[in-house]
């Protein structure tokens, strides 16, 4: 595959990662929408610093997304990922759809970020044979 097509690849997994961020889960901590604190009381969480979060969330996602600081980006999001699915367990969460969910975001996230960063794709290759 060529670099530019890698690139490409990488920037639509890295698009569809953070409009799922941004859509998801930011914008309904950030506008205080019911949803966010009824999920959060579910997960034994009723008094959860929302906002906070919610900042925390957007803050990793746009540094995820400028090419100087998208590392930090993905490390300080895989940490509240993290802790997402950390609290899914706590709560009994289903696995597959719950707990592991961040695993998933995590996989597109860092899928994306090594597909359009050649640094990172030297740091670590994919070896064939």
């Amino acid at each position: 595959m060529s670099p530019t097509t890698m690139s490409r690849i990488g920037w639509g997994l890295s698009g569809f990662f953070a409009l799922f961020m941004l859509g998801a889960s930011v914008a309904p901590k950030l506008l205080g929408m019911p949803v966010a604190q009824e999920t959060m009381a579910a997960l034994g969480w009723p008094d959860a610093p929302i906002i906070l979060i919610g900042g925390l969330e957007l803050l990793c996602t746009v540094l995820f997304l400028i090419p100087q600081t998208s590392v930090l980006g993905a490390v300080l999001m895989m940490a509240i990922l993290g802790g997402a699915m950390t609290t899914q367990l706590r709560a009994g969460s289903p696995l597959a759809s719950h707990t592991l969910f961040g695993i998933y975001l995590g996989v597109i996230m860092w899928g994306g970020l090594w597909l359009r960063d050649p640094a990172l794709r030297a740091l670590f290759p994919v070896r064939r044979g």
